[in-house]
C-alpha cells in the first residue's frame, strides 16, 4: 500500500506564519523533551526562531482574528441541514477556550524568551556559522551538560506563553484543514492550474501526493489563482518538470 505525502501551500499571509509556527512549535517540542544536549541545541533554535517570528508583527491579534472568524463562520452553522450539534458546540468551546487562553496572555507572545539575557546572548552568536561553540559561548556549553530536569524546567519557563498560542493555531489550522474534502486531479504534461473563487477565499492547498510518484509540486499562488508544477526527483542534477501526466489530491481548503 503506497504512502502519501501531503504538501501544503498557504493562500495568505497569516495562514503562512501559523504554518511555520506550528512547525518550529512541533520542533521545539520534540528536541526539547529529550536528554540529548545536541537535541537541547536544536530545541534553543526553534526556540530562537519563534521568538524572532513573534517579534515582527502582532501575532497575538492575529489569532484571536482568525479564531472569530471561525467563531462566526462555524455559528451560522447551527441551523444548517446535517449539522450534528454536539459536535458544533464542542467546537465553539475550544474555540472560546483557545479565545480566553490567548486573552488571558500577560504581553506579547514569545515575549519571555525575547527578554532572557541568557537566550539573548545564543542568538546573537547564531548568525555566524559555528558561533554557539563551546569557546564561543562557554556559559552555553556549561548549562548543555547540565542535568536534564535542570534544563527542562527552563525550557518550561520559556514555554510558559507560548503555550496558549501554540494550542490556538492548532485548533485554527485543524479546522481550515478540515473545511473541504480531497478530490482526485490530473495535472496534464506535469501541470495544473486552476482559477478560485473571490467571493469564498480559499486559505490553503493542500497536494496529496503518493510517495511512489518520486515527485513533489512547485505551487504558487494567491486568492484568486494557483499553479503547480510537478518536478521530478532526480539523483544528480537539477529537477525537471515532469512530461507524463500525474495524478494527485487536491483539497482547496475554505473556512
Amino acid at each position: 500500500m503506497s504512502t502519501s505525502i501531503i504538501f501544503e501551500y498557504p493562500l495568505n499571509e497569516r495562514i503562512r506564519t501559523f504554518l511555520r509556527l506550528e512547525h518550529l512549535f512541533e520542533r521545539l517540542q520534540h528536541f526539547a523533551d529529550q536528554f540529548d544536549p545536541s537535541a537541547t541545541r536544536v530545541a534553543i533554535e526553534a526556540l530562537l526562531e519563534i521568538a524572532a517570528i513573534t517579534a515582527r508583527s502582532d501575532i497575538k491579534n492575529e489569532i484571536l482574528k482568525e479564531l472569530d472568524r471561525h467563531l462566526g463562520t462555524l455559528s451560522r452553522l447551527a441551523d444548517k441541514p446535517g449539522v450534528d450539534p454536539n459536535a458544533l458546540t464542542q467546537v465553539l468551546g475550544d474555540l472560546d477556550d483557545a479565545v480566553d487562553g490567548v486573552q488571558g496572555m500577560n504581553g506579547p507572545i514569545g515575549q519571555t524568551a525575547r527578554e532572557d539575557e541568557f537566550l539573548k546572548a545564543i542568538a546573537q552568536r547564531s548568525s555566524i556559522p559555528g558561533g554557539t561553540c563551546s569557546f564561543d559561548l562557554p556559559h552555553y556549553h556549561y548549562w548543555l551538560i547540565q542535568p536534564p530536569e535542570r534544563r527542562q524546567a527552563r525550557f518550561d519557563h520559556w514555554r510558559h506563553d507560548l503555550t496558549p498560542a501554540v494550542s490556538a493555531i492548532q485548533i485554527a489550522l485543524s479546522l481550515v484543514r478540515g473545511s473541504a474534502s480531497p478530490r482526485r486531479t490530473l495535472a496534464t504534461g506535469g501541470f495544473f492550474q486552476e482559477a478560485l473563487n473571490p467571493a469564498a477565499p480559499a486559505q490553503m492547498l493542500r497536494v496529496g501526493l503518493d510517495a511512489s510518484e518520486a515527485s513533489y509540486p512547485e505551487i504558487s499562488g494567491h486568492k484568486n489563482r494557483f499553479s503547480i508544477r510537478f518536478m521530478a526527483v532526480e539523483s544528480n542534477g537539477r529537477p525537471s518538470q515532469r512530461a507524463d501526466d500525474v495524478h494527485f489530491r487536491l483539497t482547496c481548503c475554505v473556512l
